[in-house]
């Protein structure tokens, strides 16, 4: 009930100042629970996601930092987040999402890149959508990188792909990992192309890109 609240209330505000978001290929959502892999690219691209997918819905990683106001806490707990140590995962950042996916209710949503600045894929995605014997369905975002560009009315894309399934036998070695890894980046390509073969991620953090630009 409260994420159905959220959910429409978010929804009524970014069509307000942005119109309404392009979303691509939904049909491509399983039916069941899945982790839905996408690069992180913008701060609020997770709730973008969220609402794309809807009635889909999603549990979240939270760094635990987040859980130390008595309020957030309460507010992000109900929208289905869970505390993750990002310096120490430790077991418990694979065990819970695991747990969430296996009882069928709620897919998860992860950045392989822990950051929405960083390049490089992490294995925990591919290892927990083994484990919980569900697929992998990769999207991309692309529209304002911040939160004021919004009101720019830049168009928001959303574009889901093809699930990608993970054989319960398969080893999770060197090998395959980098076999999965290669897999999920070509999908991404073909996502971003499919929307707009011309797009080309900017990291507007970084401090040489924002002087080129002035």
């Amino acid at each position: 009930m409260f994420y159905s609240f959220i959910k429409h209330f978010v929804s009524s505000l970014i069509f307000l100042i942005n119109g309404k978001p392009d979303v691509h290929n939904s049909e491509r959502l399983p039916e069941g629970s899945c982790v839905l892999v996408a690069p992180h690219r913008t701060w609020f691209d997770p709730v973008l996601y969220a609402l794309a997918a809807y009635p889909q819905r999603f549990s979240f990683m939270a760094k635990k930092e987040l859980f130390q106001n008595r309020f957030l806490s309460w507010l992000i707990t109900k929208l289905n987040a869970f505390p993750v140590d990002r310096q120490n995962p430790g077991p418990s950042a694979i065990k819970t999402p695991v747990k969430i996916l296996k009882k069928g209710e709620l897919s998860t949503i992860i950045f392989p890149s822990g950051t929405r600045h960083s390049q490089e894929l992490k294995n925990g995605a591919f290892v927990i959508a083994k484990l919980a014997n569900v697929p992998i369905v990769p999207a991309i975002y692309q529209g304002p990188l911040t939160f004021k560009g919004l009101f720019t009315r830049q168009k928001i894309h959303i574009n889901f792909g093809e699930p990608i399934t993970i054989d319960r036998k398969t080893k999770m070695n060197d090998e395959n990992l980098a076999m999965l890894e290669e897999e999920l980046n070509n999908a991404f390509v073909k996502l971003d192309n499919e929307v707009d073969p011309t797009f080309k991620y900017i990291d507007i953090s970084n401090k040489e890109t924002k002087k080129a630009s002035k």
